[in-house]
């Protein structure tokens, strides 16, 4: 017999048993005696017996697979959240389907055959409306928020987003700067409103006038770009170049800088940038971009655990998980002689 190739009828068979008993002993439940079991794993590892996804699957009703939504599927960000996510499900052997709604028409029906399809799914961002996420919980679907405020009924895990930006919002008014702008789009993310609130609140904090609305960008290289680009255009025709530029992440960040380059504009001699999530290239670009660390990874691998936690434990009370993040000092804020960490 070929390795591998065995069924579960060859292990009944060589281990004089029938299908049911063997079934009995891979689940781990019902009655088997000592001496029975330890002759059909005898009878498996002789034979090389491999269940195959399918039959496994039948056997316990479940897919032994687990999907995860995202609002976008390209850049740094959700790369990493996927690997982190990924990697763990992997450990717990189940496989991955990954939907991108990329704000189609139709999202909410998209989530809802991938939920047919999946023991548990996991939902970032805005991708679907919190009373679809409620109709799944009434479905008796494991559901995990993740990026986005908690909805009941779900687990969620976000990352801290409103305390960083008060803390990177008082560091650059620690370097004599005044006149900040918060670029990104506060109504297109959950985590990019909570980074605009806490920039509101430095300010109150600080007593200082209340900023300027933000200058609107999507959050990829390009938007940041063109926003800033435009922006800084007018600044230098009437004069009302702003001091420093909060971006919701490093993506607008690096776009940012390199219409400050094109423009002839020094940074940060003349404008301070600074960024969010802390991509790999955030050190490597010149000047190496001040911006605050989150957990990228750990973001997925969170929500991977709370889903496996549902979906083989039953657990039923949902779980809020916040992780920490940190301002991460380097030379686009004006912080020539510092590169560190600040937790």
């Amino acid at each position: 017999m070929p390795k591998g190739s065995a069924t579960i009828y060859h292990v009944a068979r060589h281990a004089g048993v029938s299908i049911a008993t063997v079934s009995r002993v891979q689940r781990g439940n019902g009655p088997v005696a000592d001496k029975t079991r330890a002759k059909v794993v005898r009878s498996i590892k002789t034979l090389d017996y491999r269940p195959s996804p399918n039959a496994r699957s039948l056997a316990a009703n479940r897919h032994e697979a687990s999907g995860i939504v995202f609002p976008d599927l390209s850049g740094p960000y959700y790369s990493e959240v996927i690997y982190g996510f990924e990697r763990e499900t992997f450990e717990a052997r189940q496989s991955v389907l990954i939907l991108g709604t990329h704000a189609r028409d139709g999202a909410d029906d998209l989530v809802l055959d991938l939920a047919a399809r999946v023991d548990g799914l996991v939902i970032m961002g805005r991708t679907v409306p919190d009373q679809l996420v409620a109709e799944l919980g009434r479905m008796k679907m494991p559901v995990v928020v993740l990026a986005r405020p908690a909805v009941d009924g779900a687990d969620s895990v976000r990352a801290d987003n409103h305390e960083s930006a008060v803390e990177l919002v008082k560091h650059l008014f620690g370097h004599g700067l005044r006149d900040l702008l918060f670029v990104g789009d506060p109504d297109a993310s959950p985590d990019a409103a909570e980074r605009w609130a806490g920039f509101l609140d430095a300010h109150r904090l600080a007593g200082r006038p209340r900023p300027a609305s933000p200058l609107v960008s999507d959050f990829t290289e390009g938007g940041g770009h063109t926003a800033v680009r435009g922006r800084l255009s007018a600044g230098l025709i009437d004069g009302t170049l702003p001091a420093g530029l909060v971006c919701a992440n490093d993506e607008i960040a690096l776009g940012a800088i390199r219409a400050a380059r094109e423009l002839g504009i020094h940074v940060p001699g003349q404008l301070a940038i600074t960024g969010w999530d802390d991509i790999p290239v955030a050190a490597l670009v010149s000047p190496a971009l001040t911006t605050i660390r989150q957990p990228m990874r750990e973001l997925g691998s969170t929500a991977a655990v709370l889903l496996a936690e549902r979906i083989s434990a039953g657990r039923r009370e949902p779980r809020h998980v916040l992780l920490p993040t940190s301002l991460v000092l380097r030379a686009s804020c004006g912080c020539q002689a510092i590169e560190g960490e600040i937790s």
